[in-house]
């Protein structure tokens, strides 16, 4: 199943995604006022709306193109994202990263950091920001995880049962080196700098250890990979995470990103207004943000 997250004059509202329509959700209904809230209600809430949708007539829904996405979790309690986890060049199934500090190094260990919840945006976002703070931006396709049960101290094995579901993170990120040098978080989390969408498909409607995913820029492609370039899988990184954090329903964690491919545009291109990006993932769909 796809849930998404609308804007509407009165709010954001919950709604389900069937190929190209869209059903709100009751606000008044237990448990479906918004995408968080219904993580936290697990496979019991997921049950009552897939009962609830079966019995609605096809003039309670709507066109999806006539319908604004909002960011899938408007109200994440966290954000967490994982440094250098697709292998580079010289390892087994890797091509490289381009996030987080200049190593060829793999890490010991799942490298972890955030961004602010107050960059989140959604499908269809404009998104800008001062050129005289950043002037060299550049956009990253990740997996992104929606945290449903609580998770603490989970062992790998355990670890997807505490996933609700599946969504796309645009990790846009700066790549001036007073930034992304040493100010991850700074060079990550200015306004419209974490898109996520354009739904989040539940966590039984797929197998994320060998998905293709990658980005492009106007039409040229910057990044093409598949999840299994990853040096820690899904399920460590949660394991990790949670040994350390409590992660919470609505809670998102952005699993990393691809090698920036060499050419044609290149490693040295950064976002330009007028660009569109597209970041897509198998499965899920496309996300896309327009740069003024």
């Amino acid at each position: 199943m796809r849930l998404a997250t609308i804007a509407e004059a009165t709010g954001t509202a919950a709604v389900v995604i069937d190929d190209d329509r869209v059903l709100p959700l009751p606000v008044a209904g237990p448990g479906f006022g918004s995408i968080r809230e219904i993580a936290a209600g697990g496979d019991g809430v997921l049950g009552r709306i897939r009962n609830w949708v079966v019995g609605q007539p096809d003039r309670a829904w709507r066109s999806l193109d006539a319908t604004r996405l909002g960011p899938v979790v408007p109200d994440a309690g966290a954000i967490y994202t994982v440094g250098l986890n697709y292998r580079g060049q010289g390892e087994p199934g890797g091509s490289g990263d381009v996030g987080g500090p200049r190593t060829d190094r793999a890490p010991e260990r799942p490298l972890i950091y955030g961004k602010a919840t107050s960059s989140v945006v959604g499908h269809g976002a404009i998104v800008t920001w001062d050129r005289g703070l950043t002037a060299n931006v550049d956009a990253e396709c990740e997996l992104g995880v929606v945290i449903g049960d609580p998770a603490w101290n989970v062992a790998p094995g355990d670890a997807l049962r505490h996933v609700f579901g599946w969504t796309i993170v645009n990790d846009v990120s700066s790549r001036d080196p007073w930034l992304d040098g040493d100010q991850w978080l700074i060079g990550k989390s200015m306004p419209g700098f974490c898109p996520v969408g354009p739904w989040v498909v539940t966590r039984d409607a797929l197998d994320p250890a060998n998905l293709r995913l990658g980005c492009t820029v106007n039409g040229v492609a910057i990044q093409a990979d598949t999840t299994a370039g990853m040096r820690s899988t899904v399920p460590a990184v949660i394991s990790y995470l949670s040994r350390h954090v409590l992660l919470r329903p609505g809670d998102l964690i952005a699993t990393g990103t691809p090698a920036r491919l060499a050419g044609p545009i290149g490693p040295d291109r950064h976002l330009d207004p007028g660009d569109v990006v597209r970041t897509w993932i198998e499965q899920i769909g496309e996300l896309v943000i327009t740069i003024a």
